[in-house]
């Protein structure tokens, strides 16, 4: 659990100022556990551990045989005489060994004796910040150091211990950035229980400001969590992950580019739509609001095309607990209605050429939008045909391709100079004719119908 004071430091005010003070607790109280881990834990508290032979070889000294000895396989209640009048010694004791030992069944075991001095007994994280404070490498260093180790339980229980030193300390990790690297290789990991744990340690570092930004400038960081975002399924797990973006979004630069990186609007409107808890959907509004908030303008677009103003519409008739829910949905449906009836046609259509949710959106049936604004898809050497034509390409939904066709189609009918042309250039032509063979019957009516119009403009 982490320190109920670690919120409290100078310089990180700013983000807390807006946030939800219900929301923000649950940052204060996060828990990184899982039932796989307390298994392990059990598994190798119980394991003997030949330490007379380690010391014989002169890995370790005696008396630190002695002080293991004196806590190995104490209950907690055992431990908190020992840990009140030596628990700064301890401390210093499992920093000098996860410093100094390369064996897998030792640092194993010496992490179990860390978590049992610290289990229902947070608050005795300081005597690690105070057991380390005269060597530079301490105490952050002897668990990154652990974190090259080829060992899961090892790289769990170091991860969470380094969780633990951040976030009870205005100091920070100068590391940071090594950590990050190598938890965005766990995001990516096959095994569930290694994926939950790490998107729980980031729930609990990102309540620090800088290290949002140190994440997201992280190589691979921000799709690893947002694909695991887009797939996963469970209340809790879906919270945790909303959650993480929620602290995200806080950060102004991240603000105005998640979306365009990572097209996460219309994947937390689908949560939104299918969530049950109230918990769930109160961090997917204030993550929205966030987003509104800090950057409106790379935003607000994305959220209309998504559909997000007829699901607040939806969610303001439901009654709610928490009635910050109910004035974070009526803030968002204000600024939407607002930035709708000031968005211009082509603004829309934009939008979802950006966002990649083409849909039969009024302006594609338009003859009247195609006649004034086909030619605007060359502007900026062809840039939003070239979004187009790469939609052809990468997408796999049939309402998209099929738009997508039907789009290009009209293009060419009202380019007739350059249209067929530049589509030649781009590729899009035999894109199109390829989707003539599609197995869903409207995209191939529609892939057929450009093709037909881009033969009609050669005669």
């Amino acid at each position: 659990m982490l320190s109920n004071n670690a919120l409290n430091k100078e310089g990180e005010s700013d983000a807390i100022l807006f946030a939800r003070n219900e929301l923000v607790q649950d940052v204060k109280v996060t828990i990184i556990s899982h039932p796989y881990l307390d298994d392990m834990l059990d598994k190798l508290r119980t394991k003997d551990i030949p330490w007379e032979e380690y010391k014989h070889i002169g890995l370790i000294s005696e008396d630190e045989v002695a002080m293991i000895k004196h806590v190995e396989n104490k209950s907690i209640a055992d431990l908190v005489p020992i840990m009140a009048e030596h628990g700064l010694y301890y401390a210093a004791l499992y920093l000098e060994l996860m410093q100094k030992l390369a064996r897998v069944d030792a640092l194993q075991k010496v992490l179990v004796l860390i978590h049992d001095m610290l289990d229902d007994h947070e608050e005795r994280i300081s005597l690690f910040h105070e057991a380390g404070k005269n060597d530079a490498d301490f105490p952050f260093g002897p668990f990154h150091k652990a974190l090259r180790i080829n060992d899961e339980f090892i790289g769990i229980q170091s991860s969470k211990m380094l969780a633990f030193l951040i976030c009870s300390t205005s100091e920070r990790d100068i590391d940071i950035n090594e950590f990050f690297r190598w938890m965005t290789f766990q995001l990516q990991s096959p095994l569930q229980h290694v994926i939950d744990l790490n998107i729980q340690i980031l729930d609990a570092l990102f309540h620090i400001p800088e290290y949002r930004r140190a994440f997201w400038n992280t190589t691979h960081a921000m799709d690893s969590l947002i694909n695991i975002l887009k797939k996963a399924n469970g209340p809790q797990k879906v919270y945790e992950l909303a959650f993480a973006v929620w602290l995200l979004s806080f950060d102004e630069v991240i603000a105005k580019n998640l979306d365009r990186k990572c097209q996460v609007i219309p994947t937390l409107v689908e949560l939104a739509k299918c969530a049950v808890k109230e918990k769930v959907i109160r961090v997917i509004i204030a993550t929205f609001r966030n987003l509104i908030e800090k950057a409106p303008a790379e935003n607000m677009s994305a959220m209309l095309v998504a559909k997000l103003l007829p699901l607040c519409d939806h969610l303001a008739t439901r009654k709610w607990t928490d009635t910050e829910i109910a004035e974070d949905i009526a803030f968002i449906q204000n600024k939407l209605q607002q930035n709708f009836q000031s968005l211009s046609t082509f603004e829309v259509y934009v939008s979802e050429l950006e966002t990649g949710m083409l849909q039969w959106s009024p302006s594609h049936l338009s003859e009247n939008f195609w006649k004034q604004n086909a030619t605007r898809l060359n502007e900026n050497n062809q840039k939003l045909l070239r979004q187009l034509a790469r939609l052809l390409s990468a997408s796999v939904n049939p309402i998209v391709l099929a738009v997508a066709c039907h789009d290009i189609g009209q293009y060419v009918k009202y380019n007739a100079k350059d249209g067929r042309k530049n589509l030649e250039i781009i590729g899009a032509k035999q894109r199109v004719m390829e989707l003539m063979t599609h197995q869903d019957s409207e995209v191939r009516y529609h892939a057929l119908s450009a093709t037909q119009k881009y033969f009609a403009m050669t005669s």
